[in-house]
């Protein structure tokens, strides 16, 4: 007898594994409804792609995670982060993501591959024993540090906006609301960046904050920048890299295909954003009733874009459970879509391709422990905290 249905987004299964999960939701309930949190959830890949372009029906205002969604305007996170663009629809979002893209140019991102690969080295060149973490002893402490540079974090406090990042997201089993410590990380991070942006205000440097001050945001909209930038920044990469290691551990076919052609790091990257995401969903609030597959999703609900059941759907990839690193390119909704379509998106790639270039530099076969790697328990962040590697 089949098991009822039942994806739960703050259980083990879901922190662990949640595919076969995912599987269901596409084929029985692609229009989900989750009595015990209450929220919809939409996992096909064309209606996550539909939803997430269709921003007036599905808005980011009121939260992107289901504590925030299911407290509408009293969410602590929510009330930490405001000034961010991931919570503005246009027209405000469109006045700050103008001020902000320009560091993220296709040209301006690749001119910081130079910066970029140095650090990667910086935290590569020291690992030359036989066993290491991938994650805690290098995918975990460079991303931050390049968000870091960009935005202008002075180095002695770089490190520490990555340990308030980790808390800031963590959850426990069962509890959609992050910890104590958890909220009082992303009061120390809004605090903290505006205390900097302060600084940059009276003494201007050629970086990210002060550029965005010159533009006449406030500190508070600064901060709100900066949050935003600097917790994405150092979980999204470290994710992915950590996740990267262990598929090509299980694949080494695939890892043997990117270390004798380097060409194979731009598919072999989405590959691993496909096959699992850093981000799980985004969450949004809907505006209006809507119908979908004779289902339909009442007004001012909670509503998560699961993006990574999206990008497993069969309907959209050929044999989509198979990790294949010369697999043609699509949308890939790892990152998002629509105008929300993650900011950072070309710099996570480019710091991505420069790692696994680095490491196949150095390790052509490598072996993980799969006994005791460790999985991360954060709200819509998923990966490795712990992989240990031996070469």
């Amino acid at each position: 007898m089949t098991e009822p249905l039942d994806f739960d987004p703050y259980s083990d299964v879901f922190f662990n594994d949640p595919y076969e999960v995912y599987r269901r939701l596409r084929d029985e309930a692609p229009v989900y409804r989750n009595d015990h949190y209450g929220f919809y959830a939409l996992s096909r890949y064309e209606d996550v792609a539909a939803a997430h372009r269709d921003w007036r029906t599905f808005t980011s205002t009121q939260g992107i995670t289901i504590d925030m969604l299911t407290e509408p305007g009293t969410s602590d996170l929510l009330k930490a982060a405001q000034g961010s663009i991931i919570f503005m629809d246009p027209p405000d979002h469109d006045r700050m993501r103008n001020l902000v893209s320009r560091v993220f140019t296709p040209k301006a991102v690749a001119d910081l591959e130079p910066m970029i690969r140095d650090l990667v080295r910086k935290y590569l060149d020291p690992l030359d024993g036989e066993e290491f973490d991938i994650v805690a002893d290098f995918s975990g402490p460079f991303p931050v540090e390049v968000i870091s540079v960009i935005l202008g974090v002075p180095e002695a406090d770089r490190q520490q906006i990555r340990h308030w990042t980790d808390r800031m997201l963590t959850r426990e089993p069962g509890n959609p609301k992050p910890t104590a410590a958890g909220i009082e990380a992303a009061l120390n991070i809004g605090i903290y960046i505006h205390r900097l942006a302060g600084e940059k205000r009276k003494r201007p440097a050629d970086d990210m904050l002060s550029g965005l001050i010159a533009t006449g945001l406030s500190d508070e909209e600064v901060a709100g920048f900066g949050l935003l930038l600097a917790g994405a920044g150092s979980e999204t990469v470290t994710k992915l890299i950590g996740n990267g290691a262990v598929l090509f551990a299980r694949h080494p076919d695939q890892w043997r295909k990117v270390t004798n052609d380097r060409s194979m790091l731009v598919p072999a990257t989405e590959e691993i954003l496909r096959y699992w995401a850093p981000s799980q969903y985004q969450g949004r609030w809907s505006n209006s009733e809507t119908e979908w597959h004779g289902m339909k999703i009442p007004a001012e609900q909670p509503v998560l874009l699961i993006t990574g059941a999206a990008n497993r759907d069969e309907r959209a990839y050929s044999d989509p459970d198979r990790f294949d690193v010369e697999r043609p390119l699509k949308l890939n909704v790892g990152f998002g879509h629509g105008i929300h379509t993650c900011l950072g998106a070309s710099l996570a790639r480019l710091e991505s391709r420069v790692a696994f270039d680095e490491i196949a530099n150095r390790w052509p076969s490598f072996e993980v422990d799969e006994s005791r790697c460790r999985r991360v328990n954060m709200s819509n962040v998923a990966g490795y905290s712990s992989v240990p590697v031996r070469v």
